[in-house]
């Protein structure tokens, strides 16, 4: 079993409240789990007003496959949310 993992620490410009935060932060999080069928949940950096890091896993029988779902994941994050990403990491690991 290889479980595939990814934290991405991003930025959230222009939000005015803690609510707007959790809005964007929610949407990212909806996405991943719709689209890749993969857990996803923040992490870290719940008190700061403009700083996020979300957490995403996916276990499948390939390291390569899972890696591939994680860049496609990522992908999204960067292309399609009104984020700015200070920091990535993907990775597997086997058990």
């Amino acid at each position: 079993m290889i479980i595939s993992m990814m934290q991405v620490i991003f930025e959230i410009p222009d939000v005015g409240s803690i609510k707007e935060k959790r809005r964007v932060v929610l949407s990212i999080k909806d996405k991943l789990q719709q689209r890749f069928h993969m857990s996803a949940a923040e992490v870290d950096l719940q008190d700061s007003l403009s700083f996020a890091q979300i957490g995403a896993a996916v276990v499948s029988n390939s390291k390569i496959f899972g890696e591939t779902i994680m860049n496609k994941a990522f992908k999204i994050i960067e292309d399609e949310m009104p984020v700015r990403i200070q920091d990535v990491a993907i990775h597997s690991e086997e058990f």
